[in-house]
């Protein structure tokens, strides 16, 4: 296997032009940056990048931690920060923090020591005292589908608020005076936030919202809450459910469909993020869509900003409004109560 050495011997250079080819390139002059180019080419060398990492300060990866890594949703956001990753030939190391603010506290120390260039959080609660000695330390962060009140963090969000406004407008705007949310728990910001939307129109609307809160945004979770809905005596019965995400909603959806119910005619059913899953299902969901792969794809670039040049960057808090998507699952009018 080649060495450095024998890329700067045949370059006709130096040991140290070589490696700001590799780490400074704008150091070098373009004609000296060709030839070692050439014969890094030509003598098939690969550098090592932990090598890299030690000459440059920092290792060529950034950080992404998330609290539900099975989530489609995120999986989108990561597919978004991975393009303006891979146009730097970085790599981003995901992490799952499980919604559990030890793990996310552990991860965020492990991202720190391994030198990583930055870190993408979606925090699980708050902003924790932790973050803010990562970026005291000169590890740039930025939130990612979490806005941020503090000045020395950049932040990309949606407007949850509004979403939840723009379902449970959906809804009443359809004949149903008796709502359902299902989700939760309410200690995570965004589905606070989606609830306080919701019945901020249900309330105005003189409509009645059921609120039924689970322990986690996932299929399983939706299943005993769906299957006591569909159980009840058809007045007792909401005749809407505004679910906080779409796997609550697919779940909530299999299981009405088992019970007999039909959908929209018996109980119209929104989802929230439109993931992939939304449009396919069974009976396609009407959902409350987010930029999925732009939040991440901006975060990134917010990122990078700030590491290309700290002195100079502005924090900013981007906010991204969600879009209704209107679907087989709520285009029949509610039946009057």
């Amino acid at each position: 296997m080649a060495t450095i050495e024998d890329v700067a011997a045949r370059a006709g250079v130096s040991i140290g032009t070589v490696s700001n080819v590799l780490n400074r390139p704008q150091a070098v002059a373009p004609a000296t940056r060709a030839r070692v180019q050439a014969a890094i080419t030509a003598l098939g060398y690969v550098p090592h990048a932990a090598a890299r990492a030690l000459v440059a300060g920092r290792s060529r990866t950034i950080g992404l931690i998330v609290p539900e890594v099975t989530n489609p949703f995120f999986a989108d956001l990561a597919r978004g920060a991975e393009e303006v990753a891979d146009d730097r030939d970085l790599t981003v190391m995901l992490y799952n923090s499980n919604k559990a603010p030890g793990r996310e506290l552990r991860f965020l120390g492990q991202l720190e020591s391994q030198r990583v260039q930055g870190i993408l959080l979606t925090p699980v609660n708050q902003v924790a005292e932790a973050l803010s000695d990562v970026v005291a330390r000169g590890t740039p962060v930025v939130l990612l589908d979490r806005g941020s009140g503090h000045r020395n963090l950049c932040s990309v969000a949606v407007d949850d608020r509004v979403g939840g406004e723009l379902a449970a407008t959906h809804l009443v705007e359809r004949g149903h005076r008796h709502l359902a949310f299902v989700g939760g728990p309410f200690t995570v910001h965004q589905v606070a936030e989606r609830l306080a939307g919701a019945r901020s129109v249900t309330d105005a609307a003189g409509a009645r919202l059921e609120v039924i809160e689970k322990t986690g945004l996932i299929v399983a979770a939706a299943r005993a809450a769906a299957t006591g809905l569909a159980r009840r005596p058809a007045a007792e019965r909401p005749t809407a459910v505004f679910c906080a995400n779409d796997l609550i909603a697919l779940g909530v959806l299999q299981t009405v469909t088992r019970e007999r119910l039909r959908v929209p005619g018996d109980l119209a059913i929104v989802g929230y993020d439109d993931i992939a899953f939304a449009a396919a299902a069974a009976v396609p969901l009407t959902s409350v869509r987010q930029p999925r792969q732009q939040l991440g794809r901006v975060a990134a670039q917010l990122l990078f900003e700030e590491i290309d040049d700290p002195g100079r960057h502005g924090h900013r808090q981007v906010v991204f409004q969600p879009e209704l998507i209107a679907r087989a699952s709520t285009r029949v009018t509610a039946p009057a109560s």
